[in-house]
């Protein structure tokens, strides 16, 4: 018997009992179809983290002002405004691991062009900024030495910003209103997308530090002190954060003369670590997912098995028959291994279509982001066959070993 006729003899054998075949599948079908779909979920979290880390920049950690005590209640971060530019210049300049460090203050304000409005986050900052956070303009130009030393009226907009107030208008060299302020556009950002909070980051306006000192909050103490709301800082490639984290503390402290012992004013937060430990609590969480499909793959085999038992107790006397006509032992055993192979793959196939199904319902329902690869689907599918060929392979030997005799006197 060549492989073909018992590929043959196989099918005919499972569509001779449809129902149980069905039945004795579900468990693989379940089984490729979580697979499919927990690592397609868990493959879109790990995306999703990645995009996140993009979009933040590599290698970034914020400095925040820290938290003032009253009465013994400390009320937490950034209620101690100390922060100031000469700060972030004596970071970028004392800490050679350090590639450029950001002053940034942030406010919120009503936009105006023509007869349109939009709400958006305005942010004050110098050229550093963009590559800090590895942000690019799309069109326009940075702000010159000029603009930023002597508070002009010139911003970039984000993608979000340029859309709401200009649609398909080019939005530079046009005057827009930030708190009734006339300000010229003259770049658009690069689109960003969401940050790891679901915020949109092309939600912004951004103005020179100066700018949003004099003119949107009106010159104050804070502003002939250059207060900043935080520091972004970029490390060089290569270099280890921890150990510039700690450089950076160690700086500050010094400028901020804090004494042994007693808290720090300020806050620095490494966001890559952050964003990385997120990534792999979603790499972990795919792997106990995938595990319990895995399970699930085995429970199906165990049924296969349990099936192929059962089919060759029912077909003892056919199985002597054959050996009767001249058929081998190992051809007895080929014709129900491919059965249980068969069972295992289709079983598999169907799963897989059920998996991709499931998978465009996460996403498309729960909103979820999800990756379906065919590395996946071929995991899948292969470990189901290996499935079937391990488990079908004991009532397989355990057929070919009946002696004919025996075998035709079988009731």
């Amino acid at each position: 018997m060549n492989t073909f006729a018992a590929l043959r003899s196989a099918l005919r054998s499972l569509a001779a009992n449809t129902l149980r075949s069905i039945l004795t599948m579900l468990g693989i079908i379940i089984g490729v179809a979580a697979v499919i779909t927990m690592v397609a979920v868990g493959q879109g979290a790990t995306n999703r983290v990645q995009e996140q880390m993009k979009g933040l920049g590599s290698n970034i950690m914020l400095v925040l002002p820290g938290g003032v005590s009253q009465a013994g209640v400390r009320l937490g971060a950034q209620t101690r405004q100390r922060l100031t530019e000469e700060d972030a210049t004596a970071i970028a300049l004392e800490i050679p691991e350090v590639q450029v460090a950001a002053p940034t203050s942030r406010t919120s304000g009503q936009l105006v062009f023509g007869n349109t409005n939009w709400g958006s986050s305005i942010i004050g900052v110098n050229n550093d900024y963009l590559e800090a956070r590895d942000w690019p303009l799309a069109s326009g130009r940075v702000f010159d030495a000029a603009e930023l030393s002597g508070s002009a009226k010139v911003a970039w907009i984000g993608a979000t910003v340029a859309r709401e107030l200009f649609g398909d208008q080019d939005p530079v060299d046009q005057v827009i209103r930030v708190r009734n302020i006339p300000i010229t556009v003259i770049g658009v950002l690069a689109p960003k997308g969401q940050n790891s909070m679901g915020q949109d980051q092309d939600d912004v306006v951004m103005i020179p530090l100066g700018t949003l000192r004099n003119r949107i909050w009106g010159g104050d103490a804070t502003s002939r002190l250059k207060r900043v709301g935080a520091i972004s800082v970029k490390v060089r490639e290569g270099q280890d954060m921890k150990v510039v984290e700690a450089s950076v503390k160690d700086l500050l402290r010094q400028r901020f003369k804090v004494q042994e012992g007693a808290d720090d004013p300020f806050v620095v937060r490494n966001l890559t670590e952050i964003l990385q430990a997120q990534e792999e609590s979603s790499h972990v969480m795919t792997l106990l997912l995938a595990a319990v499909a895995g399970i699930s793959l085995v429970i199906g085999g165990i049924g296969i098995m349990n099936i192929m038992l059962v089919s060759v107790t029912e077909r003892t006397r056919e199985i002597g028959l054959r050996m009767a006509v001249g058929a081998r032992g190992r051809d007895i055993l080929a014709q129900f291994l491919i059965e249980a192979v068969t069972l295992s793959v289709l079983g598999g196939a169907i799963g897989v279509a059920l998996g991709a199904l499931a998978t465009w319902g996460v996403g498309h329902f729960a909103g979820w982001q999800v990756s379906l690869s065919a590395g996946a689907v071929l995991l899948a599918v292969g470990f189901s066959g290996v499935v079937g060929v391990f488990f079908g392979y004991y009532p397989a030997r355990r057929a070919s070993k009946l002696l004919p005799i025996q075998a035709l006197r079988y009731e």
